[in-house]
């Protein structure tokens, strides 16, 4: 019997195989972040990790908190 997964499609998203948009589907599959065409079964996969890296380049620190 497959588990079933929580799946959500990523609004206005372009499939860069395909180029067709709203078709992305975004799910977890044994802790690893998929991104699914349905139009063409193009996926991406990215690891925790690199999830976590890549939004952490983007943030701006206004101060670091240093309890003493």
């Amino acid at each position: 019997m497959e588990t079933r997964r929580k799946k959500r499609f990523i609004a206005g998203a372009k499939c860069p195989a395909c180029g067709k948009i709203d078709t992305m589907m975004l799910y977890m599959e044994h802790g690893v972040e998929k991104v699914t065409c349905v139009e063409c079964g193009d996926t991406q996969v990215q690891t925790q990790e690199a999830v976590t890296e890549a939004g952490r380049q983007a943030e701006q620190v206004i101060g670091v908190f240093r309890p003493e």
